[in-house]
């Protein structure tokens, strides 16, 4: 029973549901279901989907979810980035507005899914890792400025487009004369109110003495007042009649059963796109899961969360939708808003079901414009330039692969910015370990501690050398180490044993145990020799089944003090053995 919970998290969560449970949940499905309805349309728009398709995408994606996923609070649906990416993927493809670029969507969603759930059953959630936390900031911050300039065509009611900063700006000055003065009257009010709802509207109802609870729900209410507004006003004054696009008819109905393009042309066309949106959609999702498990000491596993997104995408798939993931702000709506358990979105997702076979006729006059303005007011968060001093300060490598994943993704798209920061970081990576730091090192007085002879002050022996290597030895710092020592010995004549300290070894490679053959039979031609100290068990199981520890010209030794003291010993009798030789002489 433990090992089929394992991949059914509902069967352990879902025998200690309760009352107490089912209130505080459905509390925060009303609240996550009042901001979804506007944010759920906003998003189909960014990805050139009918608005109707943002509410199917939220609906069968939160169940499945619910019964595989391990957070009790992500709440999983479309979000601004992966739409961005969806949009750009299906724009190489199809149309917008086409059954074809509806059809790709499913296929999209339908690659992404099974290559999460793939993840997941093969327990390959660690290569989510290959994307540092410093590239993955730079990209969002890329894609919110690409998001929110791309919107400000429907907030000046103007044709334009592009895939990247560039192009946008071109199409926007290009089409600046077709500004139709209405349309920004009404985006350009809708972006003001919600920036102020965002900052300004809580603090001004508490100060008017209402609840903290009643003013977060009127908080997180704010968008669909824009919504409503906005609605009237086009309605009432018939602004569709002087140029003010609007969302127009969305069928009344749930989400259909459809059926993915599955042809091997279109898989080929977007496998790479579909990959990229798993990755991204997973680390992000995964990020926003751990920090709200952690507020409550609870614990997600990354591998069923790929298993858990996999099923939410290939129920999209199968319904109308495009790719999901767990969002960032309507998962911090729903974590304050008291969710307990991931029935809090099974709720989310009745009530979204409500709203499309019940109030979709009331928004046939949405502007556009006002999707525009929610869409700004939420990317415009995810921007953070200040992930560029931090690193700066940090970390020159790391500022580097910031700036130029921002400028890749601002210059080239998405796509290519999500790719340079697979590469960089990678590239990062191997930079950073193929120069490992390697200290020499001495004993500090009085103790058997060993530390760096540049940062303390130390015991030493003229014929001792000891180099602790801070890193694990693979292919690309094998060489690196091999000239770092016999450079190290060849100018110092005195040195008649060498120690390399391994207690940060953790791995040793095929290229680096060959290296250090060499570094063995090189000592030994200069009469040195080598010794290892502090070496880690599974290391140590590797090395014994080759034949290095055979030819090792010295020893191996459970600890630096002991090494120490063993070659020092034997350097002293080396010595007085010479002396006595000289003076029989």
């Amino acid at each position: 029973m433990s090992r089929i919970a394992q991949y059914f998290p509902i069967l352990d969560w879902g025998r200690r549901y309760d009352r107490s449970r089912f209130s505080e949940d459905m509390i925060a499905a009303v609240i996550v279901t009042i901001m979804l309805i506007p944010q759920s349309l906003a998003y189909a728009l960014l990805a050139g989907m009918p608005p109707e398709a943002g509410l199917y995408a939220s609906i069968v994606p939160i169940l499945l979810y619910a019964v595989f996923g391990t957070s009790r609070a992500l709440a999983v649906g479309p979000v601004a980035v992966v739409s961005l990416m969806t949009a750009a993927a299906l724009g190489q493809v199809a149309e917008t507005g086409t059954m074809g670029y509806a059809a790709a969507a499913l296929t999209l969603a339908a690659l992404s899914g099974a290559i999460l759930l793939a993840m997941g059953l093969f327990k390959l959630g660690f290569l989510a890792n290959f994307l540092s936390h410093p590239v993955i900031s730079g990209f969002i911050t890329a894609s919110g400025i690409i998001i929110a300039v791309g919107q400000l065509r429907h907030i000046l009611g103007i044709d334009g487009g592009g895939d990247n900063l560039i192009a946008l700006v071109e199409s926007l000055a290009a089409n600046l004369s077709q500004i139709n003065l209405i349309t920004l009257a009404l985006g350009g009010s809708a972006t003001a109110f919600l920036f102020w709802v965002r900052r300004g509207m809580k603090p001004m109802l508490r100060r008017m003495g209402v609840g903290a609870r009643l003013a977060d729900v009127a908080t997180k209410a704010g968008p669909v007042v824009a919504v409503v507004a906005t609605t009237l006003a086009v309605w009432g004054f018939g602004l569709m009649d002087r140029g003010v696009a609007i969302v127009g008819d969305v069928p009344q109905s749930l989400p259909p059963l459809t059926m993915p393009d599955l042809s091997p042309s279109l898989i080929g066309q977007l496998f790479i796109p579909a990959l990229l949106i798993s990755v991204i959609g997973f680390v992000e999702s995964i990020s926003v899961a751990q920090t709200l498990a952690a507020k409550k000491r609870e614990r997600v596993s990354p591998n069923q969360e790929l298993i858990g997104l996999g099923a939410a995408n290939l129920g999209a798939a199968f319904t109308g939708g495009f790719p999901v993931t767990g969002g960032f702000s309507r998962s911090v709506v729903n974590f304050d808003a008291g969710a307990r358990t991931p029935a809090a979105g099974a709720f989310t997702a009745l009530g979204l079901a409500l709203a499309a076979v019940s109030l979709t006729p009331l928004i046939y006059f949405l502007p556009k414009a006002t999707l525009a303005a929610t869409i700004i007011v939420a990317v415009l968060g995810l921007v953070d330039f200040g992930i560029l001093r931090r690193s700066w300060g940090y970390s020159r490598a790391d500022f580097a692969a910031v700036a130029i994943t921002i400028l890749v993704t601002l210059a080239f798209g998405v796509e290519m910015g999500v790719s340079s920061g697979v590469i960089i970081s990678v590239l990062l990576y191997l930079f950073k370990t193929s120069r490992p730091h390697i200290a020499e090192v001495g004993r500090v007085p009085g103790t058997e501690h060993f530390r760096n002879i540049h940062r303390h002050t130390v015991e030493t022996h003229p014929s001792v050398v000891t180099l602790r290597v801070d890193e694990s030895l693979y292919f690309a710092n094998a060489r690196f180490l091999e000239d770092h020592i016999l450079d190290r010995v060849a100018r110092d004549d005195a040195v008649r044993h060498v120690i390399l300290q391994c207690s940060a070894v953790n791995e040793i490679d095929m290229s680096a145990l060959e290296s250090l053959e060499a570094i063995n039979a090189r000592l030994c031609e200069m009469g040195t020799k080598l010794h290892l100290s502090e070496v880690k068990g599974p290391v140590m199981d590797r090395l014994k089944r080759s034949d290095f520890l055979t030819h090792l010209s010295g020893e191996v030794f459970l600890s630096q003090h002991g090494a120490i003291t063993a070659t020092t010993t034997s350097a002293r009798a080396d010595r007085e053995t010479t002396a006595n030789a000289a003076r029989t002489t």
